[in-house]
């Protein structure tokens, strides 16, 4: 952890799951952590839990709806205005939805395309002048291994995952020379609330996909601590389970129509 001593982050999605993660582990070395959320009450609690255990840690909170190009903008100047330089953007806020597109209701799906792309890419615009100028900076993307190929039943959430890691992969490329890592972190199934904000309140639940792939799992734990070590390694992509990693790669080398099989076999066990 020592390439991010001194570091000042800003961790999006910071209220629960790998947002928390992120600021439990970052925490002990960082000099700054800027919590970013739209749950409030849980980010001061957070706040308050970091600067017991990590004093010597500055923490700051700030509530936002990344959906809105606005508030995304209200964020960046609120940093200049608090003189935080970040030299570590954690892009982590996402939203998922789980059931078939043509049943989906359009302001849910408008919200994933807000956050996952539009969001995560202004956001990355916006501070990217003044992270270059710092000596050096990095950028990690939260994607997903649902970014690899098409997904029935969550076929936009994977879409828009595809968009964050093809993004991530062409400024890592652009970037590197100025100074600037960009990694993207592809988990598979992770033990976190996602799957169920993910779920439709009003259609039949699914089997949660935590539960389904056991062998593929990780923990947040496990997930950060590979993100922010794809980070120190400089590498451009990371996926946390090693079993997901080989099954990834196997799967992107054989021919596709042998891929599209066995993910329609795989929806129709669940």
């Amino acid at each position: 952890m020592k390439f991010f001593e001194g570091c000042m982050a800003l961790i999006t999605g910071a209220s629960s799951g790998l947002g928390e993660e992120f600021a439990h582990q970052l925490a002990p070395v960082a000099k700054t952590l800027v919590l970013v959320a739209r749950r409030n009450d849980r980010l001061v609690a957070l706040r308050e839990r970091l600067l017991a255990e990590y004093p010597a840690c500055s923490v700051f909170t700030y509530r936002a709806d990344l959906s809105q190009e606005k508030e995304r903008e209200e964020l960046v100047n609120w940093l200049q205005k608090q003189q935080l330089p970040i030299n570590f953007l954690v892009n982590n806020a996402g939203l998922g939805d789980s059931g078939e597109f043509s049943t989906a209701e359009w302001p849910r799906i408008r919200s994933m395309l807000d956050v996952n792309i539009t969001a995560l890419t202004h956001l990355t615009y916006l501070l990217l002048p003044s992270m270059l100028r710092t000596q050096g900076a990095a950028v990690l993307n939260v994607s997903s291994v649902a970014g690899f190929f098409p997904l029935p039943n969550m076929s936009v959430y994977s879409a828009t995952k595809s968009y964050v890691t093809s993004f991530s992969e062409a400024l890592a490329m652009e970037l590197r020379p100025k100074g600037i890592i960009v990694t993207a972190l592809c988990p598979g199934p992770i033990p976190t609330e996602f799957a169920e904000t993910a779920a439709r309140p009003y259609e039949e639940p699914r089997i949660p996909h935590t539960h389904s792939m056991p062998a593929f799992m990780a923990t947040p734990r496990q997930v950060v601590l590979a993100g922010l070590q794809a980070v120190v390694a400089e590498r451009p992509r990371a996926i946390p389970n090693p079993f997901l990693a080989l099954a990834i790669g196997v799967a992107l080398v054989i021919p596709f129509f042998l891929t599209r099989k066995v993910i329609s076999c795989f929806r129709t066990s669940l």
